[in-house]
């Protein structure tokens, strides 16, 4: 690692040797602290342990999800390369939900809540116990960014550590994932699987240990982290199981106590240019609209700029290059297999679409990281190249209208078509619109509208991935269109438009849509309309009442009330 500069040391307020334990040396120094060390020496430090920096391991590991089964190996691995470079590690853990597990139920409404769970917990007990930096391990959707906006909001020299995706799982010859069986849902209820078709494909599509295969939000947020500089070169483009993700977890290890040696934080990192870094390579592999959300959240917890329409402006040059599930044809384990991440950021960095000047969590900038990367082998497809790319802007599109005053953002792979017109059918919520979907209600030429299930009006924002598989399970992903409040599953795809703001429990113009309104979603112009009059939809609305909260305590509670809109990333704590 390069050399800390003046300016850099200056920025942290200590010199080197004062900085090493900055926070640990408020806890645990001096006569006075005798208490804490006594504390500590039951959970295994020694004496010469009190003089380390002390490094928090923050794992998401938790049996509920293969995701995250095997994060308590991976933090033990962190563990020895924090060690053997001279510091002190100290393990603890965090939550995880499984939104594949609770999806399309009541239980999903917590998915996004988690997120903040996650990051208040990091950063409470990193704040209470002193420590000086962290690294930080996450498997699942939203253990990623609750860990990165929990670095923000702390600012001490941190990594983060993706847990890897999962291997494919084989059925009638294919690969399959956890989103093959949801659009089974629908192909068995359209009468084109059977029972023991359906039994044999669930039993048989999640082999083991990992994320989600595709270019799912997991695999989305764990480049994009990578891209923004906070996590280990090609740590994003790992198997969950394999020698190689071990490794990457001894390396983030000694590089979090590098880090605080050099006096690198976060928040040198999780810059403006670092963040338009990590649009463009989700734009590039075609990744979740969850990423959206995510990234708006972890740049507001580093004080960072940045709004939806920066998606818009970065997607107007990058081009989709990665054909990857859920609308292409590769999972993520053959990204892995070609070489990973890094040869498509060279790729990008090559054609002045990165900025090759923003630090990393290796103390190195991405043009340094990125100076002997090898290119991908001659004959692959994963990867296109840039002058046949899979689509020649982002699929990543933001839309404006009367059914979106603040932004809606739709995912549009190119092969649904650029524009639709349909008729509105209307749901209050998800379970009802999955019904009308799965019994026939739903037809072609439908705009199936799903609201009230915002970040406040959910309360929680679910994923509509159960109605969005089930239509694509049925055959009609080019004939009917959804729109909605809450989001969608990196594993959605079809004509589908989440994110509407302002939601419906706001007083959005997704609450007065009638069955039978003609909606026009147009791609090209970035345009979102239900085709009635401006004055009908002023009448409408002053007719319109706020339901009441569908709950009054608890932690969905406590979450509508300090959550903002999605177009500002769903965060909960508005400065």
């Amino acid at each position: 690692m390069k050399k800390v500069s003046a300016k850099s040391a200056a920025k942290s307020g200590k010199n080197n040797s004062e900085s090493l334990r900055a926070f640990s040396s408020i806890v645990l120094d001096g006569p006075e602290r005798a208490a804490s060390r006594a504390m500590l020496y039951a959970v295994g430090f020694k004496k010469e342990d009190f003089r380390k920096t002390q490094i928090g391991v923050a794992s998401t590991w938790g049996m509920v999800t293969p995701c995250n089964m095997h994060i308590d190996h991976l933090a033990v691995q962190v563990g020895i390369g924090v060690n053997e470079a001279g510091g002190k590690a100290v393990t603890f853990n965090t939550i995880t939900i499984s939104d594949g597990i609770s999806m399309g139920t009541e239980g999903m409404k917590y998915s996004l809540v988690s997120r903040e769970v996650i990051a208040d917990s990091i950063e409470t007990v990193v704040g209470c116990e002193g420590m000086d930096g962290v690294v930080a391990i996450g498997g699942c959707d939203k253990n990623m960014p609750g860990c990165l906006i929990a670095l923000a909001r702390l600012n001490r020299p941190g990594v983060f550590v993706y847990g890897g995706t999962i291997l494919p799982g084989s059925y009638d010859g294919k690969p399959v994932d956890v989103v093959s069986v949801f659009e089974a849902v629908g192909k068995h209820a359209a009468g084109k699987m059977d029972d023991a078709q359906l039994d044999e494909l669930e039993s048989k599509a999640i082999p083991g240990a990992g994320s989600c295969g595709g270019m799912y939000t997991a695999n989305t947020m764990a480049c994009a982290i990578e891209a923004l500089g906070m996590s280990l070169p090609n740590s994003s483009a790992q198997a969950a199981i394999s020698r190689e993700k071990e490794v990457d977890c001894e390396k983030a290890g000694a590089a979090a106590v590098e880090l605080v040696k050099r006096g690198i934080r976060p928040r040198d990192i999780m810059t403006k240019k670092g963040f338009e870094n990590a649009i463009t390579v989700v734009i590039a592999l075609g990744g979740s609209t969850n990423a959206v959300l995510h990234l708006l959240a972890m740049a507001h917890a580093a004080g960072v700029k940045l709004s939806i329409d920066d998606f818009t402006r970065i997607g107007k040059r990058v081009p989709v290059l990665g054909d990857l599930r859920p609308s292409g044809k590769y999972v993520m384990a053959e990204l892995v297999r070609i070489g990973g991440l890094t040869p498509l950021m060279r790729m990008l960095l090559d054609h002045g679409l990165l900025h090759g000047d923003c630090m990393t969590v290796t103390g190195r900038t991405v043009a340094e990281n990125l100076k002997d990367t090898p290119r991908y082998p001659a004959g692959q497809d994963v990867i296109r190249s840039f002058d046949n790319p899979v689509k020649p802007e982002s699929h990543l599109v933001v839309l404006y209208g009367n059914l979106a005053r603040t932004g809606a953002v739709a995912k549009i792979s190119g092969k649904e078509g650029l524009r639709f017109q349909g008729r509105a059918i209307a749901f209050n919520s998800e379970e009802a619109a999955l019904k009308a979907i799965l019994d026939g209600t739903v037809k072609k030429g439908h705009v199936v509208v799903i609201r009230y299930e915002g970040p406040k009006g959910g309360p929680g924002m679910r994923e509509m991935l159960s109605p969005t598989s089930a239509i694509m399970g049925k055959g009609m992903g080019k004939d009917v269109a959804l729109i909605t409040d809450g989001r969608f599953s990196g594993g959605s795809h079809g004509f589908v438009v989440g994110h509407v703001t302002p939601e419906a429990y706001d007083g959005g113009a997704l609450a007065i849509i009638r069955n039978g309104d003609s909606i026009t979603i147009d791609a090209s112009k970035r345009e979102i309309n239900v085709d009635i009059p401006a004055a009908e939809i002023k009448k409408r609305l002053s007719r319109w009442k706020q339901p009441k909260p569908r709950y009054t305590s608890g932690v969905l509670a406590k979450y509508a009330r300090s959550v903002s809109s999605a177009h500002l990333g769903a965060v909960t704590d508005l400065r």
